[in-house]
Parts: C-alpha cells; structure tokens; sequence
C-alpha cells in the first residue's frame, strides 16, 4: 500500500519581495509559471521570513525557531549540528530527504538532515562574513554588499547566477523524473532553492529583452534627504555607500530592468520544476511550497538589498498548491517559522521536545483554521550595533531597536509605511502593547552580550583556520561512475542493479 503522506516540493527564490511578483500586484514584472502556481493555490499575503537576511533567515524557517534561539545570527553564524531541523523530523518519519541548490549552511554540517544533497552551495560555509559590532556601521568590512551591483548590470549569456541555478534546475528536474520510477514507499521533501534574483544583476538575453519598450517604474517612495531618513536607513546607506555611489536615474532605471529580468529567468526555472512535477504525475500527491529568504528594497527610499524590516525587505511571497490547498488568499499575516509545525501536521509527525516557535497553518491551506496570533522577526547582522526586532500582530507592525525611536506602522491605513505613529497619542495603547511584547520576548541587553560573544569566537577561529593548510567545509557533491549506468554482468563481477540509479542516491556518499 502506498504512504498517504503528501511529497513535499519545496521552492526557494533568493532576495525576492512578494511585491516583485504579479500574483501580489506586480504590473510589469513577468513570472506566468509562479502566477499560475498562485491561481491554482493559496497566497499568503502577509508572510514575512524571520530575519531579513539569507542565512538565519534559511535556518529559522527550517528549524521553527527564531534565529536568537538557535544562535543564526547573521551569514557567517553556525546552525548547531544537534538543532534539530524539520527535515531531521521528516527523514525519522521516513521521509526521502533531498536538497538541490543554496542554503547557506555555516560550518562542517552541510546537510542538516537532508540524506542527499545534488549540489554545492553558491556561498562559503567559512566563518569569513563575520560581522563585528564593536565597529561604527560606517567602518566598512571589505565583504559588504557595495553598489557595485546596482551599477554592473546587464546582459551576461554566462554567469555566476545562471550558470548556478542552470545546475540547481537540471538536478532538480532530474530527481523528480527518478522519484517518479524508484522502488520503495518513501515520500520525498525535495528543496529546490534558487540563487535568482540575488545580486549580482546579469541575465541572459531573451530575459533582458523581456522588458524592452517595457515603462520601468522608478521606486514608490523616492529617496528622503539622508538626515529626514529613520537612524537604520541612514545607517545602510551610509555602510553600503547608497548616496556616495548613487546610480544615475537611467541607471536605476537599467538596475531594475535587470532585475526583473532575474525573476523572470527564475520563474522560468520554476515552471521547468513544475511541469516535471506534472510529467511525471506526481503532481496530484505532492504539496508545493514557493517562497524566498528575503526581499529586495531596489532603491525604494534610496536603499538596496534587504536588512531591513520595511516590507520590501521582510515580507516575501509564500505560494502552496496541491492536494488539500484550497484555492485563495489569506491575507492574515503569517510567518515562515510556521512552515516546520505545518509540515509535521501534514505529515503526521510530532514536534520536537524544544517547541517550534511558528503555528501550522495546515488550516489555512484549506481555507480555514485560524492565523498566528503575532509574527516576530530579528535582525542581528552588519548595519547594527544591538538586536533588532519586530513584531507584526493584526494591521501593526512595531519595530525596536536600542538606541533608535520605536517605530510603529499601521499597514492597513499607511502601506508605504511612511508614518512612523509610535509617539502618536491616538496609538499609544498599541504602542505599549507591542512594547511589553517586546520585553517579554526578549533581554536586548544579554542578547547583544550573545552576539558579541559569538562574534568574537567566530572571528578567532577563521584567523586560525586561515593559517596553514585549509580544509574547508564547502560541501562537495560525489559522484561514484562505477555505480551508474551499465557497469557489466554479474558473471563478470558487475552488479545490474547498478545499472541505472532510479533506487539509489544520485549522489554516492564518499567512500569511508
């Protein structure tokens, strides 16, 4: 008998706002696979990662916890080996694990629970993007995002990027055809996780030539003068260099005609992961997920990338289709810490003895059940020097950072969040509300101690680890040719069921 338990597909895209694609109102960008993946599913219009920044915010969503808990502080921090994550739950369960493309993983483990992994990553496992808040932000640390990549845009037939995601895609689409004829009764979690849109800009050209005679809208909320901007705004621009290397307004312009262009060659990839999934007739058992780490401010009010709690930086797409998803939004909001307690639901597995922080919203994808009572994020990397958190509960959104006013935005009424009404009277209970929250869930003060700590012994070891012979902890995918395709007879010595790998891993483990 078959399991009845759903595969999972889940789809990663990587510095991408739900507010670049059309299913969230996008009038000029053009993803047709993702908004057709939306028509058929459930939109999440208010989900936000749990730090705006690539690796913590991976390791929350996998682990169901928040990135202060685990010790992911920013994108040269370690997720403990022992932290259990949702794909050690699923594999207990008897889950087939696979991981194709980027996580960002930090550290030896480059697996944390997958059983196979079908690639490298795109970024350094070493703890070289360590940040260090006894600096001024302004003290730039030579790894820093700088403009360079909003000036250097473009057509690029081969690029770090494409040539990537080409890789990511083709294994992907590889194990979803092999899934379809393997042996066995194991479902399978695959994630398929994209470097696009990230920066650098260069796409290829039918991508670029997508948007030729196309009107590029110039950002919704132009630039303030840098002393009127809020104290974290000024601080990214200044450590980035956003008015000191400002782009021309052609070249903004050009900026974000390129990335556009990313998203389209992601969503192009996406629908090639899809209609495998179709081709294959898996489709009809398998839940799909699409989301991203993060957003892309794309010089909205003079600032660029992410790391920051605007919407343009937290809030991102979350997309699922599939058996049981009742086709709709939701326009509550809702976080990615709920992925890992929505797929032990869904999965019938119990929830680890340290209790995941999100809520499963297996409810919600069929059209009901209730939302999470409060989002909460943290953002704990360069351009700060003490733990910034928010909290987004109903149409309020509270940001607090020590040092900095708090800010409080009502997203119904301001969406822009133009209006900072933390000290408005009107909002004073909501204020304090939000506020007491913020104290219940989190010492600023030990929290800083933590991170100080942690930076300090991550900066030691990587001046060690740098002198001498280096290991490093990048992960190496292996592949064993003796064991693929026809490889003799048995009276020979050769093994048949070695012939082909439908029931083995793609990617051998190395020999002991």
């Amino acid at each position: 008998m078959s399991d009845p338990r759903p595969n999972v597909l889940l789809i990663m895209a990587d510095q991408l706002p739900a507010a670049a694609l059309p299913c969230y109102g996008n009038p000029v960008v053009r993803a047709p696979n993702l908004s057709a993946l939306a028509l058929d599913g459930r939109v999440f219009e208010a989900a936000y990662c749990a730090s705006p920044l690539c690796a913590p915010s991976r390791f929350a969503m996998l682990t169901g916890r928040l990135p202060s808990a685990i010790g992911a502080y920013d994108n040269a921090a370690e997720l403990p080996a022992a932290t259990p994550t949702v794909v050690h739950l699923l594999r207990a369960a008897g889950y087939d694990t696979v991981l194709a493309g980027k996580m960002h993983f930090v550290g030896p483990d480059q697996l944390h629970g997958f059983e196979r992994r079908l690639t490298t990553d795109v970024y350094p496992a070493a703890f070289d993007w360590t940040p260090d808040w006894r600096r001024d932000p302004g003290d730039r640390e030579g790894w820093y995002h700088t403009m360079t990549s909003v000036h250097d845009v473009g057509v690029r037939e081969a690029a770090l990027q494409t040539d990537y995601d080409d890789e990511v895609c083709f294994q992907a689409v590889r194990e979803l055809r092999h899934q379809s004829v393997a042996a066995g009764e194991r479902p399978f979690f695959l994630t398929v996780s994209f470097t696009n849109p990230h920066d650098p800009w260069h796409v290829r050209r039918r991508h670029w030539d997508l948007y030729a005679g196309v009107d590029i809208p110039r950002p919704s909320v132009p630039a303030p003068p840098l002393e009127q901007a809020d104290p974290h705004s000024r601080r990214l621009r200044e450590m980035y260099a956003a008015d000191a290397d400002a782009p021309s307004p052609e070249g903004l312009l050009r900026a974000r005609r390129a990335y556009f262009a990313a998203v389209s060659y992601m969503d192009e990839l996406v629908g090639q992961v899809l209609s495998a999934l179709r081709e294959t007739g898996l489709a009809g058992c398998t839940l799909v997920l699409f989301t991203a780490d993060h957003g892309e401010l794309l010089g909205e009010r003079g600032l660029w990338f992410k790391m920051s709690f605007l919407d343009g930086s937290a809030r991102v797409p979350l997309l699922a289709a599939g058996p049981g998803v009742a086709a709709g939004a939701s326009p509550e909001p809702v976080s990615q810490l709920d992925l890992a307690p929505t797929l032990c639901e869904l999965a019938g597995v119990a929830e680890p003895e340290a209790k995941l922080e999100g809520a499963s919203l297996a409810g919600m994808l069929g059209g009901g059940g209730p939302a999470p009572e409060v989002v909460a994020g943290e953002y704990l990397a360069e351009g700060v020097t003490a733990p910034m958190v928010m909290l987004r509960r109903g149409r309020h959104k509270f940001v607090r950072c020590p040092g900095d006013p708090d800010q409080l935005f009502d997203m119904a009424a301001d969406p822009s969040e133009l209006h900072n009404v933390a000290a408005d009277p009107s909002a004073a209970d909501v204020a304090r509300a939000l506020g007491a929250e913020c104290d219940r869930r989190w010492d600023m003060q030990l929290l800083r101690e933590r991170v100080l700590r942690s930076q300090a012994d991550r900066r030691l070891v990587a001046r060690g680890l740098a002198t001498g012979d280096h290991t490093p902890w990048d992960f190496q995918p292996h592949v064993d040719a003796s064991r693929r395709f026809v490889r003799g007879e048995p009276a020979f010595g050769g093994r048949p069921e070695h012939r082909y790998p439908f029931s083995e891993a793609l990617t051998d483990p190395p020999p002991s």
